[in-house]
């Protein structure tokens, strides 16, 4: 990639109206492999002129237009898919098996998912003498994370061309590549000057000046809780819209009609998916207090059956976690675990003792724990499970749901009936039963504080749309 220093503006790639540079670190071995920059409000506001600009004519394409620009876009990722798996990989210290089968792979499938929702989509109608009118908000501001990277820029970016929206990108700075990486692809593919621009730059100075731009009509954010928070406010002066995914603290019910030890075991492995890096992970799992010395021991040998190390080896199941600032939270974390009397159950503190650099974790597991303790309370974001007992399922439901967020649920049980029954009492926007993830148009988004508004398939394309009533027809 020969633009690492520049941002993509107006179709094309251009220097920063002030040269400020970091570098971007793989977390695998703590040393720089490249530099970006860093944008300002000054580049906002160019960004945000030439999709102002570009806007008019880009809402007014066909849909079958829209929908060759899509398919050129998937065309022209999966032939540079590889790129994609190697350079999420090292920016983000992803396993390259992990990278390839999940991480890169989401590209082309949200893409392919909001195309598949715009053929399908009902844009005009009629009823009782009204004509109801599904139009593109406008320019949209999208501000995407470093652990899941790929999956929430197409997430954003593939909805908001679907429907004729404009576009200006904010990745990580600490993931950025995968970003930059499909900005070459969508030049490639065609896209219209000002449709997709992308600048590079930390939340409080870019983020922020996308948020309070009143040329920017709706924001989306995927983040933490607290940088959701900041765009919602700096958002409200201009009354646009905006749209987040936030954390998560998600509860795995472990109900007594399902093999318990087998449960908790698969439970830990897929919470520990991505070093544990993802919003959704179902870190709190609940079981009956009968079972725990069973489930204990199940969640051991899971946890010591994952292979710590180097994402370029194939035989790695999990690597780093993103950065200094994130491994020092973490460790914080677990300690905080141990202190307030929660058992140790294996990992702790400190670095894997075969490894002596990178930002890699101990898989940890806590249990005999309640949901007071800050283990239980606090979005970990690494590889972190917690085990709590229940007596009865009100009280597991009561438990799952005594939380700030609501991203996901998890309920593990053999008998569907009564797991539905179950996920239909937990506030949460998704229910995952027995870990049978949805697909790319599963709607995903939260309750409470783990934000609003839902992504992917249809659902992604409603929060890039505007509903326009014209009355005055005979009824």
């Amino acid at each position: 990639m020969a633009n690492n220093l520049k941002f993509y503006i107006n179709g094309e790639w251009v220097d920063p109206e002030v040269p400020n540079t970091i570098e971007v670190i793989n977390p695998a071995t703590e040393e720089a492999f490249t530099e970006i920059s860093l944008g300002s409000k000054a580049d906002v506001d160019k960004a945000v002129a030439a999709a102002k600009a570009a806007f008019p004519a880009f809402a007014s394409w066909s849909v079958d237009d829209r929908a060759a620009l899509l398919e050129r876009i998937i065309e022209i990722y999966k032939r540079r898919y590889e790129e994609f798996a190697q350079v999420i990989s090292r920016e983000m210290g992803a396993p390259i098996t992990l990278s390839r089968e999940d991480q890169a792979a989401v590209g082309p499938l949200h893409f392919q998912s909001s195309l598949n929702a715009l053929r399908d989509f009902k844009w005009e109608w009629m009823d009782r003498g009204v004509v109801h009118r599904y139009e593109p908000i406008g320019v949209c501001g999208l501000i995407t994370p470093w652990n899941w990277p790929m999956n929430q820029v197409a997430c954003k970016v593939a909805p908001a061309l679907a429907v004729g929206c404009t576009v200006v990108l904010k990745p990580s700075e600490i993931a950025p590549l995968d970003a930059m990486l499909l900005a070459e692809v969508i030049d490639e593919a065609g896209a219209p000057p000002g449709v997709f621009n992308l600048v590079n730059g930390y939340g409080p100075e870019v983020g922020e000046a996308m948020s309070a731009h009143k040329d920017i009509h709706m924001m989306s954010f995927t983040g933490s809780t607290r940088g959701g928070v900041a765009v919602a406010k700096t958002s409200a002066d201009t009354v646009k819209r905006v749209s987040q995914e936030l954390g998560g603290k998600s509860a795995n019910i472990i109900l007594r009609d399902i093999d318990v030890e087998k449960a908790v075991y698969d439970g830990v492995i897929y919470c520990m998916e991505n070093s544990g890096q993802s919003c959704n992970a179902p870190t709190r799992m609940l079981v009956p207090n009968e079972s725990m010395d069973k489930a204990i021991e199940a969640a051991r040998k899971a946890a010591e059956s994952l292979k710590v190390g180097d994402p370029t080896d194939e035989s790695t199941d999990l690597g780093p976690v993103i950065s200094k600032v994130q491994f020092d939270k973490i460790q914080g974390l677990i300690q905080a675990g141990i202190n307030e009397g929660a058992t140790l159950v294996t990992g702790g503190t400190g670095l894997p003792d075969h490894l002596d650099r990178g930002y890699y974790v101990r898989v940890t597991v806590f249990a005999n724990a309640n949901n007071d303790m800050t283990i239980s309370r606090e979005e970990i974001f690494g590889p972190v499970i917690t085990l709590i007992g229940y007596d009865n399922e009100e009280e597991a439901i009561e438990i799952a749901n005594d939380t700030d967020y609501g991203l996901a649920g998890y309920v593990s049980s053999d008998n569907m009936d009564h797991a539905r029954e179950v996920a239909n009492k937990i506030r949460a926007g998704q229910v995952i039963l027995n870990y049978k993830s949805g697909n790319a148009d599963t709607p995903f988004g939260g309750y409470k504080q783990s934000g609003n508004g839902r992504e992917k398939g249809v659902w992604g394309l409603h929060d890039y749309l505007e509903i326009k009533a014209i009355t005055g027809f005979a009824s």
